[in-house]
């Protein structure tokens, strides 16, 4: 079952006995939680609402409190977080877990209670007769990925709600700005809708001046000026990046991570992959591989390689040796620079 799906019935009443919410994305999780508490009447859920992390207790806990009766009211809600037991993962968690109990649980649901399985994975085991058992007897609601369309249909209906708009530029920066994350998106709506409260328009110049770039944003800025050998913007926005606090191993370390990107979605092209087909390959968010997608269009395998390797060579340096990370940066540069110019003398 989808998301949006979800919530209609949940707000509308229609509950199961057994929910499993499986997914990374944050924002719709809180919001699915918030539709399924605001179920249990405000002053019946302390109560009537239990909720109880799997990597630090029992599940047995959780089970005496899902087979209990409400409490003066009509129904109880029990959420169980971090169900590791249910994926592939060799978690080392020093809790001995009643799985058997839970199976039976499964098998026969206490009636007035509403089981929640909050799950922030990407996949759940589906050999294990736990997982075999969900499948048959909950709803299942995955949460993994958000499609580009879907996360500006979420900004679109919250902005709606307080009868604001949003010009398309701005959306496509607030996109561009928050690496296309729904939940870094919504964070930054209450800070636009205030400074569109007497307009009730959110502009471009505002989107410009409210939402700082992420540090990954500001690597693929530093991307594109590397592969268009821009020396002097690319060791400019590195210095700015280095004065603002960034570890350069860690700039580095995306950048080189955007580099690995860019040859897999350029190799994968060739081989006849789609956006979709490469999103789901490569776990990679859909956003991100539409912006790569579009970048290596422009530019050769080769001299997406040779950026990979330098980079990597420069890594080595940082890691063994106690030169400037700067320095070290504009020596790939220049490296970079001067391998285009054999490639170039070479055709």
């Amino acid at each position: 079952m989808n998301v949006q799906q979800a919530l209609k019935e949940i707000r509308a009443g229609k509950l199961v006995s057994i929910y499993v919410v499986l997914g990374t994305v944050d924002y719709l999780s809180d919001q699915l939680k918030k539709a399924l508490t605001q179920v249990i009447p405000s002053e019946e859920q302390t109560m009537n609402i239990g909720r109880y992390d799997m990597e630090t207790t029992p599940v047995a806990v959780a089970l005496d409190d899902a087979m209990s009766a409400p409490f003066f009211g009509d129904r109880r809600l029990v959420f169980i977080n971090h169900p590791y037991f249910l994926t592939g993962e060799n978690k080392k968690v020093k809790v001995d877990q009643d799985l058997d109990s839970l199976q039976h649980y499964f098998e026969h649901p206490e009636p007035s209670t509403v089981l929640v399985l909050m799950a922030p994975y990407e996949k759940l085991d589906a050999r294990k007769k736990l997982v075999k058992t969900l499948k048959k007897q909950a709803t299942m609601i995955e949460i993994n990925q958000v499609s580009e369309k879907e996360t500006q249909s979420y900004v679109q209906a919250a902005l709606d709600e307080k009868q604001i708009r949003i010009d398309a530029d701005a959306l496509q920066e607030l996109l561009n700005r928050t690496d296309g994350q729904l939940g870094l998106m919504m964070d930054q709506l209450p800070k636009l809708m205030i400074y569109a409260a007497q307009t009730q328009r959110i502009e471009l110049s505002a989107v410009q001046a409210l939402v700082t770039k992420s540090l990954t944003q500001n690597v693929f800025d530093l991307v594109n000026d590397v592969l268009r050998y821009q020396t002097k913007s690319a060791v400019e926005l590195y210095h700015d990046l280095v004065t603002a606090q960034e570890a350069p191993l860690k700039i580095n370390a995306i950048l080189l991570g955007q580099f690995r990107l860019l040859l897999q979605v350029k190799i994968l092209v060739q081989a006849g992959y789609s956006q979709g087909s490469l999103a789901s390959t490569l776990k990679i968010h859909p956003y991100r591989i539409k912006l790569a997608m579009q970048m290596v269009q422009h530019f050769e395998q080769p001299a997406l390689r040779a950026a990979y390797l330098g980079l990597l060579q420069t890594e080595v340096q940082m890691k063994t040796t106690q030169r400037d990370p700067e320095l070290l940066f504009e020596l790939f540069m220049v490296q970079f620079v001067n391998e285009r110019r054999v490639l170039t003398a070479s055709r």
